[in-house]
């Protein structure tokens, strides 16, 4: 498949794990080894898992770590909702950070769809390559990299 980077899903992804991390700096310490953990973990593993079936050779191989990243993402989802029901994320935000979970499991379900079925399914987004905008910043699609949500 090639660079993981030059993919739209794996970039929301990663903006999604560095959000988690974000957002739970400030959970109570109690929780520090226990929710916090599991919610960096989950959201770190979709863009991870992403990252590694791109490493890997074939369809087949990039497919099955897609379908993990697919079942990380539901993980993460029941984890945020969790956190939300136990006071520890504001209903907007966790409204925000379950939608986007639940965007990048759609478009990890395309994927997989494409690459089993590639005459009847639409083909991934890929990124043209990163640039920089009029400020000089990295952007990508003409997207700012910092703070993309």
């Amino acid at each position: 498949m090639g660079d993981f980077r030059n993919l739209r899903v794996w970039h929301r992804a990663h903006q999604l794990t560095l959000d988690v991390y974000s957002e739970t700096r400030i959970f109570p310490k109690e929780e520090q080894y226990r929710l916090t953990s599991q919610l960096r973990r989950s959201a770190a593993s979709i863009p991870a898992n992403i990252a590694e079936g791109c490493g890997r050779s074939g369809d087949a191989e990039l497919a099955r770590f897609l379908t993990i990243a697919k079942g990380s993402a539901s993980e993460l989802d029941y984890l945020l909702l969790l956190a939300h029901d136990l006071g520890y994320l504001k209903p907007p935000r966790y409204e925000q950070l379950a939608e986007e979970v639940h965007g990048i499991s759609r478009m990890l379900a395309n994927f997989v769809d494409r690459l089993r079925h590639p005459t009847t399914a639409p083909p991934p987004q890929i990124l043209r390559p990163s640039v920089t905008d009029s400020r000089g910043a990295p952007s990508v699609n003409d997207q700012p990299l910092a703070n993309r949500h």
